[in-house]
């Protein structure tokens, strides 16, 4: 066994070259062979007389094989055979019989039955077609036996075709059975693997150790997808797809790049239709700057804003290389889409108020995407006061800016920790918040407004990522409290609402996004265990493969998050963007605010600080500070608000 399995890898290790005359001399001996039992089966005798039938043993191979070469047939790799072989090895051998037929008559050879031909055509086919489906039986066997992966492709229709026959080349690869959902294609074969029920599909898993669930349905809708996805998670199978539609249509990705099954796409809702006049009443044909363009928000509303065609985008960043990469990432997009948009990367802090203001003077600024903040709640309750200043200085700075150059619209990414907030990082943006609804009552042109919403799956701290890069290097998945819930949102999703709740607003508005229903963190940690084929291991399944552990609560962490202060908010044109109803404060009291915050920043007195958080924004509460000033009053302000709101406060 050992010397057959030496033998074969070194016919597989030859140069194509001897390969191809090694597969000459077997379809010579093939060829003459079939001749020779062609006649031992007509005349029903193992010696037939052959009379001038030996003419015809010389003349197949001499005839059929430059077929073969004409019709491609040697520069197939045999183990990977496909139909396109299989049809040069039949037009050839179909050729081959008529023209053996002729020159029998021509040259009048005796002793050759007419039914010698079609019993030769079998014959030929059967041996040279199966020599070629041996060698790729037993190149498949052996790639099994030494560890492949058996796949199931999900859709047997025209993608989940292409992707059959473009694992066929990959050796690692074997398609065991196909799944749709469509009855008619029950029970039919492709490239020889059979169409099988959903309802088969556990069943078939363990019985046909099948390793991979592979979908192939680019064009399904979400929902009917995450039903998919969600029938196979109990399975521990390893699911992934291939790209979406629209990347295989605009050649950006090939059937053959397989991804793993974004979370989003079982988080995910169906999609709501964007009004196309909010898309495109702050950006199409004027000047947009975006700050925090190279974060996960802020890049998103890059791509996105770049398709609407503004007159320019600045692109403001503080990070050097993060700057550099999303400017890369347009300028790719729109050679790729034709667009003709000028981008232009700038370098500078929202601190800096020269810096901002230069920037919106010199490219004639309309409308300004604030997403620059510092936003990882541990990190910034452990740096608070350098959170403090870029979140709400850096706001501030940025918004009196925009309005001293005219800007028509301010738009800030706010978040739904800045409600009731129990870490700095929140109170930092609910101060934003409250700075932005002081100048929106002060005379001016810019119409400034707020747009709060909770966790956007993949963004940078997000722990999707976190998860599956545990997960990738064998566990654990630390999950800091087995009770935390949070709503999350795709990252897309996220800034097209956005972009459209800026277009709505006429001055101090608070928009909310509906951020559907809210998930268990723990539930999502276990999900994508499942998902990536592996299992948890529990009291009950020790020998499980990924650990899960609770780490504890992190500095002002809640389990919960809100996204509302006040209550009933009020609905708009939109059906997933609200207006909150919520309290804000008079300029005058909210430049008192500043001013103290400032003074306390300085002398880097922290008590201070959180008396300070405390005292100005509503449901502050952080460990071991008591508030010693009175709350000031707060006049009602009317603000916009967008999440799904069962069960929020």
């Amino acid at each position: 066994m050992n010397t057959q399995k030496s033998a074969y890898k070194h016919l597989l290790a030859l140069p194509r070259w001897q390969k191809r005359i090694i597969m000459l001399g077997a379809d010579t001996v093939l060829l003459t062979l079939a001749v020779w039992i062609s006649f031992a089966m007509r005349f029903g005798t193992w010696q037939p007389n052959l009379q001038d039938g030996q003419w015809l043993m010389i003349a197949a191979p001499l005839v059929t094989i430059p077929l073969f070469v004409t019709l491609g047939l040697y520069r197939a790799i045999v183990r990977f055979m496909g139909g396109e072989a299989l049809l040069a090895v039949i037009q050839g051998i179909t050729v081959s019989a008529v023209l053996l037929g002729t020159m029998a008559l021509l040259f009048d050879w005796n002793g050759i039955p007419r039914s010698f031909y079609p019993i030769y055509w079998g014959t030929a086919l059967f041996l040279v077609g199966s020599s070629r489906y041996l060698i790729r039986h037993h190149h498949q066997t052996s790639q099994y036996k030494n560890g492949h992966i058996r796949v199931a492709i999900y859709g047997a229709g025209q993608s989940g075709i292409q992707l059959a026959a473009t694992l066929a080349s990959m050796p690692e690869y074997r398609v065991a059975i196909f799944v749709d959902d469509n009855p008619a294609l029950h029970k039919a074969v492709i490239h020889g693997v059979r169409v099988h029920a959903m309802e088969e599909l556990p069943h078939l898993i363990a019985t046909r150790h099948i390793q991979q669930v592979l979908l192939a349905m680019p064009s399904v809708s979400h929902q009917r997808r995450r039903e998919i996805v969600e029938s196979l998670d109990h399975l521990s199978v390893h699911v992934r797809t291939i790209p979406e539609l629209s990347d295989l249509v605009s050649g950006e990705r090939s059937i053959a790049e397989l991804r793993e099954i974004g979370i989003d796409e079982l988080l995910g809702r169906s999609s709501v239709a964007p009004k196309a006049d909010l898309l495109s009443q702050c950006i199409t044909n004027k000047a947009v700057m975006v700050t925090g363009a190279g974060g996960s928000i802020g890049s998103e509303l890059c791509r996105q804003i770049v398709r609407l065609q503004p007159t320019r985008l600045v692109l403001f960043e503080l990070s050097e290389f993060a700057l550099y990469q999303i400017e890369q990432e347009l300028l790719n997009l729109c050679r790729h889409e034709h667009l003709s948009v000028p981008i232009i990367p700038m370098l500078g802090s929202v601190q800096d108020y020269q810096r901002v203001e230069e920037a919106l003077r010199q490219h004639g600024i309309n409308t300004l995407y604030h997403a620059a903040a510092y936003k990882h709640v541990p990190m910034v309750e452990h740096n608070p006061i350098e959170g403090l200043r870029n979140n709400v200085f850096g706001t501030l700075q940025a918004a009196k800016a925009a309005r001293a150059e005219g800007v028509e619209r301010f738009i800030l990414i706010s978040t739904d920790k800045a409600v009731r907030p129990t870490n700095v990082m929140g109170a930092s943006k609910r101060m934003a918040e409250l700075v932005l609804q002081g100048l929106a009552k002060m005379p001016g042109d810019t119409v400034f407004s707020m747009v709060r919403f909770g966790n956007v799956l993949g963004s940078s701290g997000s722990v999707v990522p976190l998860f599956r890069e545990q997960i990738r290097k064998g566990g654990p998945i630390t999950v800091t409290h087995p009770d935390i819930i949070r709503y999350f949102m795709t990252i897309p999703e996220a800034a097209q609402l956005v972009i459209q709740a800026g277009a709505m607003a006429t001055g101090g508005e608070v928009f909310v996004l509906d951020m559907g229903e809210p998930v268990k963190i723990v539930d999502l940690a276990k999900r994508m265990v499942n998902l990536s084929g592996l299992t948890l291991q529990t009291e009950a399944h020790p020998q499980g493969d990924i650990a899960l552990s609770f780490s504890g609560l992190r500095p002002g962490e809640k389990l919960y998050e809100e996204l509302l202060i006040g209550e009933s908010p009020q609905t708009t044109s939109h059906p997933r963007i609200f207006m909150a109803h919520e309290a804000c404060m008079e300029w005058a009291d909210v430049t008192k605010m500043l001013d103290s915050l400032d003074t306390d920043c300085r002398q880097r007195n922290l008590a201070k600080v959180y008396r300070l958080l405390h005292s100005h924004i509503q449901g502050f509460k952080h460990p071991g500070v008591t508030p010693d000033i009175s709350a000031q009053k707060a006049t009602s302000c009317v603000i916009p608000f967008p999440v799904k709101l069962e069960g929020v406060a």
